[in-house]
């Protein structure tokens, strides 16, 4: 993967900073999320410029039992051009880690219109982000990235840009 710039670096700092400050006020809601974490990395990633066309998918309501108590949540999603999924998502109570959001985001992704190409996506808690990807030539395989915390260090933010500007690149030679 090519670099970021000098640049990015500094808006990637700026957006990190501002989820930061806003996140130590305590849990926060996906519409927050999204304004200060998801949106401003996909608008440097270059997915809000063309060839890139958005659409907002209906939430889904997430429950799970993990035997000590129900945790409820929803999950936004976000869909670039037919094959970047984006999914937020949101818990009550307790934050529900990414992996949560996995089935769902492979079902949708699994949905894809064009099942030649391969599906991207991405899930976040905010607090952690994973890269999902989707083949279904023949046999359907999926394959996952490491959890990526921008709270533990600002690498951790350039590496999801430097990942959601090759995925536009992927995405834009296959079309």
């Amino acid at each position: 993967m090519s670099e970021i710039t000098e640049a990015e670096k500094a808006s990637v700092d700026i957006v990190r900073r501002r989820y930061l400050y806003h996140r130590a006020g305590g849990d926060l809601l996906e519409g927050t999320v999204i304004l200060l974490l998801v949106s401003p990395i996909l608008a440097l990633s270059g997915f809000y410029d063309p060839p890139f066309r958005i659409k907002a998918e209906s939430s889904v309501e997430l429950v799970l039992d993990d035997g000590e108590e129900i945790l409820c949540g929803r999950i936004d999603v976000l869909v670039l051009q037919e094959q970047l999924w984006v999914m937020v998502l949101e818990s009550k109570k307790t934050t529900l880690s990414v992996w949560a959001a996995v089935p769902q985001a492979l079902a949708y992704m699994m949905a894809n219109p064009n099942p030649n190409q391969p599906v991207f996506g991405m899930v976040t808690n905010g607090d952690d982000i994973l890269f999902v990807k989707v083949t279904q030539t023949n046999t359907p395989h999926y394959d996952f990235s490491r959890v990526f915390a921008p709270f533990a260090s600002a690498r951790e933010l350039y590496a999801v840009l430097q990942i959601l500007k090759r995925i536009g690149e992927l995405i834009c030679a296959a079309s």
